[in-house]
Order: C-alpha cells, then sequence, then structure tokens
C-alpha cells in the first residue's frame, strides 16, 4: 500500500517530508522518492530501497526549498526499480506527482499521450497523470483546473499530491476513494495519505472525495 506526504512552509521542506515519511514505513513498500522546487527549478530523488538506505545515497533531506512531496511505493504496475519509484514528472520536468491508487485505464491514456507527443520512462500506471496535467496546461487550463480536468480522465481511484514551478510555494491535492488528511500548523501546511505522519498541526481536515485542497 503505497503513502504519500507533502510540505510546504517557512522551512526546507526535505527534511520534515522525509520525517513524515518514515512514519509511512509501517504500510509496507519497496522504493521511494521527493520531489522538491526552489526557484523555478523541479528536483526530484527516487529509488528502490529502504528509506534509510536510499537518503544515503541520494541525500534525499537536501533537496532544496520549502515545497515537497514524497511517496513511498508498493509496486502494482511495473516493476520494483527506481524508474518506476514515485514521483512521476511531466515532459518538461515542470510538474511532479505522488499517487496512491490505481489508475485502471492509464493504458488508453499513455496511448493517447503518446500520440500526441508524450515519452514515458516508466511502465506506471501514475505517470498518465503528470502529462494529462501538461496537456491541459498547454491548452491555457491553470494548475488547478489542469488538475481537475485530469483527474476526471482517471477511471480507478486516487490520492495525488502535485508541485509545479508554474505555482512555486503551493501543493495541490485532491481525492477519490483514498484518503487525503491536510494538517496545519505554525511550521506549514501538511498533506498525507495518514494522519500518524503529521506533525505539530493544530487543524485536522479530512479531505472529500473530489476536493481540491490548494496548500500556500
Amino acid at each position: 500500500m503505497c503513502g504519500v506526504i507533502g510540505f510546504t512552509g517557512n522551512e526546507q521542506a526535505a527534511p520534515i517530508v522525509l520525517q513524515g515519511l518514515r512514519k509511512l514505513e509501517y504500510r509496507g513498500y519497496d522504493s521511494a522518492g521527493m520531489a522538491s522546487t526552489m526557484n523555478g527549478t523541479l528536483y526530484f530523488k527516487k529509488d528502490a530501497g529502504r528509506i534509510d538506505d536510499i537518503d544515503t545515497r541520494l541525500k534525499l533531506c537536501e533537496l532544496p526549498g520549502n515545497t515537497a512531496i514524497a511517496h513511498t511505493r508498493w509496486a502494482t504496475h511495473g516493476g520494483v526499480t527506481q524508474e518506476n519509484a514515485h514521483p512521476h514528472l511531466d515532459c518538461t520536468k515542470q510538474i511532479a506527482v505522488v499517487h496512491n491508487g490505481i489508475v485502471e485505464n492509464y493504458q488508453e491514456l499513455r496511448q493517447i499521450l503518446r500520440v500526441r507527443g508524450h515519452v514515458f520512462t516508466s511502465e506506471t500506471d501514475t505517470e498518465v497523470i503528470p502529462h494529462l496535467i501538461e496537456e491541459y496546461l498547454k491548452e491555457g487550463s491553470t494548475l488547478e483546473a489542469a488538475i481537475r480536468l485530469a483527474s476526471q480522465r482517471l477511471k480507478g481511484s486516487y490520492a495525488l499530491l502535485v508541485i509545479s514551478v508554474h505555482t512555486p510555494g503551493k501543493i495541490l491535492a485532491i481525492r477519490k476513494d483514498n484518503p487525503l488528511v491536510i494538517g496545519t500548523g505554525n511550521r506549514g501546511f501538511f498533506a498525507t495519505s495518514d494522519i500518524l505522519s503529521l506533525q505539530d498541526c493544530q487543524k485536522v481536515v479530512f479531505l472529500d472525495d473530489g476536493e481540491l485542497a490548494i496548500l500556500d
């Protein structure tokens, strides 16, 4: 079972998100990764293996910026590889997505997107999501609208966290048939699939199906 967590606030996000990610380990996983944004650049690191081992090799905790999302993956579509670990990016490497759930129509969507010139680097169902968002951004949608439109194309279940260089300092979160919790506190804003990973939060909100939250 996958886990997602994100944080945006007034501190470096990566160490905070890494701490929360460790609290999701009990759910079981085979790979993990993190993405952050700073000064118009998207940074990401991911790999197969245990969180602490990945952090030792790749220094997840050193990703820059005050906004980050992360993921623990239990393989469903695609093997246990670095390429199949989350986060997944669009072609421009300006949008990052972590996803808990299953996209049942991903093969159909993948074929449509390939015809439109999109290049995929993994075997996962999740990777269609950032590419769908990219398509709607090209058509002139805002990121919020693009995420809503993309989510309407997905058959299955999802808890999604999205960051983009187009909206610095923001995490967008949306869910369907998978839990997603928002936490607010003095440090900033959290979004996570499991309330146990929240830290120092004074208020907690459970998103309803179809609700889109903007953490800023």
